[in-house]
């Protein structure tokens, strides 16, 4: 396997006296296959953080929510999400589409822990495994390079209280978000979701604005 760890790195190493310790982490705890515990962690989270990068190598991280086991392990070099309506940027999965460069990162914040993962990723927009989520536009198939636990030292605890009323459910409507409701944005959404937004009520920016601000959006 590869060193993840560039020129740049080996001279940071060496200046704060750590190369022995990366060297470490490199050579005997990242590795490539997916261990049986790592799976199971995976299975049992409801959301992760996805790094892509776009064409001019800027990064970008994004939060991705659902359903525990929202993120399948279909073996030990294979993941898979689903990509849920959202706010039709497409930012993240554009940036897979060109560079197909993906880090994810799982954590449990009650039990502090967390796994990293590395992968090349590809688009699947028709699947047998689509009719296991709801309300799935595609994939993202991930082929794993690296994973590795990280240390749980840092992470803050929290108490999981709720999962948010947009996780879409099987025979279950899925209420439209809040910004879908602006009167400013109704021109830019499809008819289907502008009678639901009338239904639900419209509102204004200053009214959506105060909605985010509780935590409402």
């Amino acid at each position: 396997m590869s060193s993840i760890y560039s020129p740049e790195h080996r001279a940071l190493q060496e200046e704060f006296n750590t190369t022995k310790l990366a060297e470490l982490l490199d050579n005997g705890w990242i590795h490539e296959k997916i261990s049986p515990e790592e799976a199971a962690f995976i299975a049992s989270r409801d959301m992760f953080f996805l790094s892509t990068v776009d064409p001019d190598g800027s990064p970008t991280v994004s939060y991705k929510g659902g359903p525990v086991g929202m993120v399948k392990v279909l073996d030990e070099s294979t993941l898979v999400f689903p990509g849920y309506d959202g706010n039709g940027m497409f930012y993240s999965v554009g940036n897979i589409v060109g560079q197909g460069k993906v880090g994810m990162l799982f954590i449990d914040f009650e039990t502090p822990h967390r796994v990293r993962v590395q992968g090349n990723a590809k688009l699947v927009r028709e699947h047998a495994l689509m009719a296991e989520y709801a309300e799935a536009q595609y994939l993202i198939f991930v082929e794993v390079t690296k994973i590795w636990v990280n240390c749980p030292r840092y992470i803050h605890k929290y108490k999981r209280v709720e999962t948010s009323k947009y996780v879409p459910k099987v025979c279950d409507i899925t209420p439209i978000p809040t910004w879908k409701r602006l009167d400013m944005v109704q021109d830019a959404i499809t008819p289907e979701e502008r009678a639901l937004a009338e239904q639900q009520g419209l509102v204004d920016l200053a009214e959506y604005e105060e909605k985010v601000k509780r935590g409402e959006g």
